[in-house]
């Protein structure tokens, strides 16, 4: 057997072919069995003799002629062996050869053989099995890892592919679209979404086919070195166990110390690697690495596979290049230290090896493989972060120096908020956004890696609310025009008289409204301009039946577009201030203790269960309505766009009697109002209203876009639904509503 210079190692030189090696492997531990038998059929045999012994030798001779190129170079070799034998098979060979020069057994002999050579084996073959099944399963997850990698890949190429499908629909809308700017604005907003969604594919490229090389340099080639030494040390367990029965052979046979002298000769000879380095040889095929992933342009949207680097993809690649350098530097000192603790149990199973420490090889060996995919998980992390940070660098450069970044905090917002990047309103309680603690930036969570880091620091409440105004106005610019179009004719105001049933109007008399517990409006209590109005819209009528009335929901093309509609942003997004009138004691969970005069802001109001929530300080809690007086801000704003800030509270059945009683209170201590039981036994339903509606008659309540309400009774088929709000119950269009929750 000739000697090497350097021992070749599968990692090295097979590359992807642990599933054949992982057989050949398979076979050798197999092969335990086969000389585990044969030590309990020759004890039996010793005890009769040397007429037995030529036999088992003959029989012996015949399996290992059979399994001979199996174990030499595996099942399924590249270069056909020839006569040639492995190491292993060489020493056998001898082994039997021996065997067949002896003549004469022993009793203890055979039992000998049983108890020291035949039982081990046994739990050895078991061992190495159990170990060999665990490299098998750890393969098999690294390439589901690296598949994984490619679908979450594919995935993201199918994300770029409907984005630039959609880029492209908004495109054709432009064309025909009834608003051509809002058209070209959405357009525009969707193209820069399809710039960012482009980066975050090419990102997605770059990570896999680093992923895909760390799999096929480092993860593969090591697990199958692990494979080549439970494979060799398989070898040296069987030397060692093959040496014993030769000993306890010595010992039993003097008269053949030189057949047996030669066989251990030849045991030694049969070095672990020398098997491998054959199955090496005979199974070096052409292996080709899979090429690197490359941008794809979608088919809808031609494009290269460079970044895009405009000021807002610049803003996008700040904050991703912001977040992958902060948290690269813990994910390396978290790889290092999982690398030393992967090092550290590597030592423990060498000096198990070396007969130094007395544990258990098949434990050791699963803890290795336990913190080794501790350790991949942390190093893909590692590698996503630094590949996204170089790649990024490369394109536009380390464009976080001088950034100032806001200080976001998670925020579940309780009252209506609008994001002041996009505009749009951050609905519903469980619609998490973000808030800057610094300067109270406001966003919307699929906003946050789009907002420039242009955080001015901490702020004064007052310089919040005039950024936060001057936020929502460079918002609201983006999403309308600041007028119609020349060439569209500005749409009339949207009033009841649009939507009630008419003698032309195309409703049939079956949609009029169900009398049961309905109001019927007297004519006399039509203004004269309504009555103008609707003798020009629809013929008189000679009879005296009362009007029915029929809401018909608003015309998609009235909806928040109309010029002088209210935009989004307006002041009800302010937060509305308030004032104790008097002190009140909390009585129960939730409530909150507040003294006489002090200065509130109203988190949510009085749902029509005659309490507030309010934040006094840095304390939140419920307050009676009938306590508080909604504050006049300074600044007088339209009407049309914040009706509740009048002067008066919105919650007029208490404010008044509130005010009543301040003014005829003494001058002692004031004594506030009877408060109302708060609602707690059955669940409210809640609505907020669409769009502004002005009440025809008492028995509507008027709306305002976004006041909230509680839902009393739904639409029972007529188009009303039934409200209360300040504790009185009255009916409002139901396609003017939006349940919430």
């Amino acid at each position: 057997m000739a000697e090497v210079d350097a021992m070749p190692t599968f990692g090295s030189e097979l590359k992807d072919g642990f599933k054949p090696a992982s057989a050949w492997v398979a076979n050798g531990i197999a092969w335990l069995d086969d000389i585990q038998a044969f030590y309990r059929e020759r004890s039996a045999i010793e005890k009769e003799y040397s007429a037995k012994l030529n036999a088992l030798a003959k029989k012996y001779y015949e399996k290992k002629t059979r399994k001979s190129a199996s174990l030499s170079v595996g099942d399924s070799p590249t270069m056909t062996p020839g006569s040639l034998e492995s190491a292993s098979l060489t020493t056998w060979t001898t082994h039997l050869t021996t065997l067949e020069a002896r003549a004469d057994e022993h009793e203890r002999y055979g039992n000998e053989l049983i108890t020291k050579v035949a039982e081990p084996l046994k739990q050895m073959a078991t061992r190495f099995e159990e170990l060999r099944k665990r490299h098998v399963e750890y393969a098999e997850k690294l390439e589901k890892e690296r598949d994984a990698s490619y679908a979450e890949l594919r995935k993201m190429k199918g994300k770029y592919d409907a984005v630039c499908q959609e880029v492209e629909s908004k495109r054709k809308k432009t064309e025909s679209a009834f608003d051509k700017a809002k058209a070209q604005s959405s357009f525009q907003q969707q193209v820069l979404e399809m710039n960012n969604v482009k980066n975050t594919y090419i990102i997605a490229i770059n990570v896999t086919n680093k992923q895909k090389e760390k799999y096929y340099d480092e993860y593969l080639p090591e697990v199958m070195d692990s494979l080549q030494d439970l494979s060799e040390f398989r070898t040296i367990k069987l030397n060692g166990l093959w040496t014993l029965a030769t000993e306890l052979e010595s010992t039993m046979l003097r008269n053949s110390t030189d057949q047996i002298s030669r066989l251990a000769q030849e045991i030694q000879r049969n070095l672990p690697h020398l098997d491998s380095m054959m199955y090496i040889r005979h199974n070096m095929g052409a292996f080709q690495e899979p090429p690197d992933k490359v941008f794809e342009p979608s088919p809808v949207w031609h494009d290269d596979g460079a970044m895009v680097t405009d000021e807002p993809a610049k803003v996008y690649l700040r904050n991703v290049l912001n977040k992958s350098k902060s948290q690269l530097g813990e994910l390396r000192r978290e790889a290092d230290k999982k690398r030393r603790e992967v090092e550290a149990m590597k030592r423990t199973k060498q000096k198990i090896r070396e007969g130094t420490e007395n544990k258990d090889e098949v434990a050791v060996v699963s803890q290795i493989f336990a913190l080794q995919e501790e350790l991949h998980q942390v190093e893909r992390k590692r590698l996503t972060a630094e590949v996204e940070t170089t790649t990024i660098t490369s394109a536009v450069g380390d464009v976080t120096l001088g950034a100032k970044n806001h200080n976001f905090k998670s925020q579940t917002f309780k009252i209506p908020t609008n994001c002041d990047l996009c505009g749009e309103r951050i609905w519903g309680l469980s619609a998490k956004g973000f808030d800057c603690r610094d300067c109270g930036y406001t966003c919307h969570s699929k906003c946050e890696m789009k907002v420039p880091a242009e955080c001015p620091g901490e702020v004064s409440k007052e310089e919040r609310k005039k950024l936060k105004q001057e936020r929502q106005e460079a918002a609201n610019a983006l999403l309308k025009p600041s007028g119609p179009p020349e060439h569209v004719a500005e749409l009339p105001g949207l009033s009841r008289s649009d939507t009630t049933a008419s003698a032309t109007s195309g409703y049939a008399a079956s949609s009029a409204r169900s009398m049961t517990g309905t109001v019927e409006e007297p004519a006399a209590a039509e203004t004269p301009a309504s009555t103008t109005t609707a003798s020009s819209t629809r013929p008189t009528s000679t009879t005296s039946a009362p009007r029915r009335r029929v809401m018909a929901p608003p015309p998609a093309q009235y909806i928040s577009e109309l010029p002088g509609s209210t935009p989004n942003g307006s002041s009800q997004q302010e937060q509305q201030k308030a004032k104790m009138l008097y002190k009140f004691e909390a009585a129960g969970p939730g409530e909150l203790t507040v003294p006489e005069g002090r200065d509130l802001v109203i988190l949510e109001p009085d749902n029509g269960s005659g309490w507030v929530k309010v934040r006094a300080g840095y304390k939140e809690g419920l307050v009676p309505a009938s306590y508080i007086e909604i504050v006049t801000p300074s600044a007088p704003t339209p009407a049309a766009l914040a009706p509740q800030h009048t002067g008066q509270s919105v919650y007029s059945t208490h404010s008044a009697s509130s005010i009543g009683t301040s003014a005829t209170t003494t001058a002692g201590k004031k004594k506030g109002p009877a408060v109302a039981p708060r609602r707690g036994a059955k669940k409210l339903r809640y609505v907020e209203a669409l769009y502004d509606y002005t009440a025809q008659s008492d028995a509507e309540h008027s709306m305002v876009e976004g006041e909230r309400f509680v839902l009393i009774k739904e639409d029972p088929g007529d188009g009303w639904a039934e409200v209360e709000k300040g504790g009185v119950t009255k009916s409002v269009p139901a396609s003017y509503l939006q349940e919430v929750q």
